[in-house]
């Protein structure tokens, strides 16, 4: 080998080395075919270059990207995808084409780009894809040329690296296309929650606004009534209907979580209760404590109407006098069973078990706490005391 072509040659490596390293770094393919025009046509010493995209539908083969061509031939320009051009011909065999003299070849139908820029000789290798070649890259001399082993070789080798960077792009393309279709399905999946909580609100506040309607009607209710056990009878529906409400106010306190800390709904409950009562029972002190004991709503609510239950019965028999003290305290999980405690103590007079069967719903305190898997123990000997025991399971707390 001559020293012209050996220094062709290491000309041609050093450029398929750049080349490849530049395909790598560029995301933008129509630029990595751009370049790849650009510098095959200076590698082989030839003023045009194209490379050409087969397109299935039409089955042609369209100028992609070039170089030193006239205007309206890049992105314009196709050949069929046949024997009938030279690309064809290289992208039909999957061989490299080489035409020394388009002059003296007569099966080809050529574009008519091509005598406007006095193609003489072109060379052609395919480019690979994935599933089908992605098109050719051609060389184009406006001279009768004859190309070597080495020549073939770095084309067919260029090819190679623009099959490998096109692959990539489809890559990217399809990573980038699914990021797309994730980030579409999350801001649609956070449309839906925000719609579903502004429902849930919606129907928490009308439920709540109910709740409050009805124990207006009930609490005149009371005052119009004269005889005294419909006016107790009504007073216990109101106490519970008030209870309910006080869970719906805790629950969007919470702004709509299903986790809610029932020692802070406890004494808003306690707190609340004292306010139903009549004036005229006295002075009564209630006293509430609670640890933190975080429940859900289910809990919450049975729990709320069995202190509403216990409460109400002190408020109604344990002070013949109209004043006493009351004392709630609800203590969190303690010991290898998970059973939290509710106590409710009045320091009235007790009662005996033919008196209990008198009390308001008693018989509700017992069956809410069965179905919190609970029991309930009563002691009475100088007051009375109340003792709810129930399983706390693994809840996790509210965000704040």
């Amino acid at each position: 080998m001559d020293e012209s072509k050996t220094t062709k040659l290491l000309r041609q490596q050093a450029a398929l080395a750049s080349f490849g390293s530049f395909a790598l770094r560029q995301s933008d393919l129509l630029a990595v075919l751009s370049e790849a025009a650009r510098v095959c046509a200076e590698s082989m010493d030839v003023p045009y270059s194209k490379v050409c995209r087969y397109r299935a539908a039409e089955n042609d083969l369209l100028v992609e990207a070039g170089f030193g061509w006239k205007p309206g031939v890049v992105g314009n320009v196709v050949s069929r995808a046949d024997p009938s051009s030279p690309q064809g011909r290289a992208f039909s065999t999957g061989e490299p084409s080489i035409c020394r003299d388009l002059r003296e070849d007569s099966e080809f139908k050529l574009p008519a780009f091509y005598a406007e820029h006095g193609i003489i000789s072109t060379v052609d290798v395919i480019i690979k894809g994935t599933d089908e070649p992605y098109g050719v890259l051609e060389i184009d001399n406006d001279r009768q040329c004859d190309y070597d082993e080495h020549d073939i070789n770095f084309l067919t080798g260029f090819a190679n690296v623009l099959a490998e960077a096109v692959a990539t792009s489809d890559r990217t393309a399809t990573l980038r296309s699914t990021i797309a279709q994730m980030e579409t399905v999350a801001e649609e999946k956070d449309r839906l929650l925000d719609q579903k909580k502004m429902l849930a609100e919606e129907l928490q506040h009308r439920v709540r606004n109910n709740l409050q309607l009805i124990y207006g009607m009930l609490d005149k209710q009371v005052n119009d009534t004269p005889d005294p056990e419909g006016r107790r009878g009504l007073k216990a529906i109101v106490r519970r209907v008030s209870t309910l409400a006080q869970v719906y106010d805790h629950l969007l306190g919470r702004e709509m979580t299903r986790t809610s800390d029932f020692g802070g709904y406890l004494k808003s409950l306690c707190a609340s209760l004292v306010k139903i009562q009549d004036a005229s029972r006295g002075a009564v002190t209630l006293t509430c404590t609670s640890d933190e004991i975080f429940l859900d709503l289910n809990s919450v609510t049975a729990l709320g109407l069995i202190v509403t239950e216990l409460l109400a019965n002190s408020f109604d028999h344990a002070f013949p006098d109209g004043s006493g003290t009351i004392t709630v305290d609800a203590q969190a999980a303690d010991g290898p069973d998970d059973m939290a405690t509710i106590t409710v103590r009045d320091d009235g007079p007790g009662f005996t078990v033919s008196t209990e069967s008198k009390r308001h719903g008693l018989g509700l305190v017992r069956r809410l706490a069965e179905q919190l898997g609970g029991t309930t123990e009563v002691e009475s000997d100088h007051g009375t005391l109340w003792t709810i025991r129930f399983p706390v399971l693994p809840v996790a707390a509210p965000a704040q």
